[in-house]
């Protein structure tokens, strides 16, 4: 069987042909559950601190009790078997189905109010900063309905229409959404550098309701940021939310300190500080569009997940005796799983056909896997298949 690509230690790494690793947690897992002896690389916690506390810099000990950490979860995460894995997902579905949706609609109820809230104060203190602020939290309704538009079409997809699935319009939605929220800024733009090209004062005032209302919003905004924040690993629509509520955050608080500092200190502040906001939503916002077209140009999955599909692949069916290839890519948020494996030149048909398939189908209920595709094959001489050649 093919090997299974572990990351390499530390140059400092303790090595061991025995059994078990100094320091390492003892494991009952068996050798034909375990073939490769992973569980003998588990560190305790004990010796991770050793590690730590031997490093005389801090910044070395704590790179290499992230490494043994992250190398623990790895390695646990592989001796799970895959309807382990699959139950846990589930669970976790489950368990955070209630959380999601008073993520998604809670932010939906409070971007309306406060966008309300916000061009009464912009409209109120005419001061170019609270337009900015105001123009951002408008947009936010409106992107949060596309954005749960999309995300209830990747749902419901029809398989004829859409056969490989609904995750790219997820992804595309996210695209729209932080498209409009980038967008909008442009206009802010041209209005401060149109007041700042006048050079002129203009007698706006300090209009203390106002910078109540965004004060209120950022609190509000706050609270939000907090909540989604502990989720946002959990669905693709929660994380973009926590995203636009911590640019809200620098949005809202940065626009109370430029207005206050264009009505009290110098009158350019205020346009100026407006221009500011605007830029920096157009690179954080022209940062998650990036991201997102790489989940739709179809990016590779995360090395982690790519080992764990390969290993289970590996252990599948004592009849699978290698793995010719392997390999794992967005479409969208959710992973494709592409594995070609060998199998005696003898096997009958029927055998080979259902195993595959059987391995297909695990593959496929495992979390943030669309589609899987599994291919037989006798041999590993010839050239890279299912590849389109010059």
């Amino acid at each position: 069987m093919e090997s299974l690509p572990l990351e390499p230690l530390p140059s400092d790494a303790p090595t061991t042909s025995s059994t078990e690793a100094p320091g390492s947690n003892r494991s009952s897992v068996s050798n034909d559950a375990d073939p490769l002896l992973l569980a003998s690389r588990l560190q305790s916690e004990e010796h991770i601190q050793n590690l730590r506390s031997r490093k005389k810099r801090r910044k070395q000990g704590k790179n290499v009790g992230q490494f043994y950490e992250k190398q623990n979860k790895q390695i646990e995460s592989l001796l799970l078997t895959m309807d382990q894995h699959i139950e846990n997902a589930q669970e976790e579905e489950d368990m955070n189905r209630l959380a999601i949706k008073i993520a998604i609609y809670g932010s939906l109820v409070a971007n309306c109010v406060l966008g309300a809230l916000q061009i009464y104060a912009a409209v109120s203190s005419l001061s170019l900063s609270f337009f900015a602020t105001a123009m951002d939290a408008v947009f936010d309704p409106l992107a949060n309905i596309v954005l749960n538009y999309c995300h209830r079409k990747a749902i419901s997809a029809d398989p004829r229409r859409y056969p490989s699935g609904g995750s790219r319009l997820e992804t595309i939605g996210d695209i729209v959404y932080a498209g409009a929220m980038g967008s909008v800024s442009v206009v802010l733009i041209a209005f401060s550098i149109q007041d700042l090209a006048r050079g002129t004062a203009s007698d706006k005032g300090f209009h203390i309701p106002a910078v109540v209302v965004v004060g209120f919003a950022f609190l509000t905004k706050l609270v939000l940021f907090i909540y989604c924040f502990s989720i946002r690993s959990k669905n693709s629509q929660v994380r973009v939310l926590w995203e636009d509520h911590r640019n809200d955050l620098f949005v809202n608080g940065f626009g109370i300190l430029t207005n206050a500092a264009g009505a009290k200190l110098r009158w350019y502040i205020d346009p100026l500080g407006a221009l500011i906001i605007s830029a920096a939503l157009i690179i954080v916002w022209g940062r998650t569009i990036y991201r997102q077209f790489l989940l739709l140009a179809g990016i590779s999955a995360p090395l982690e997940f790519h080992q764990f599909v390969l290993y289970k692949a590996m252990l599948f069916a004592d009849d699978i005796k290698q793995i010719d290839s392997c390999s794992v890519y967005h479409a969208g948020p959710d992973y494709v799983v592409e594995v070609d494996i060998v199998m005696d030149a003898e096997t009958p048909l029927w055998k080979a056909h259902d195993i595959s398939q059987a391995l297909q189908d695990k593959i496929e209920q495992l979390p943030n896997v669309g589609r899987a595709y599994v291919h037989v094959d006798h041999e590993i001489s010839h050239k890279p298949e299912h590849r389109k050649t010059k």
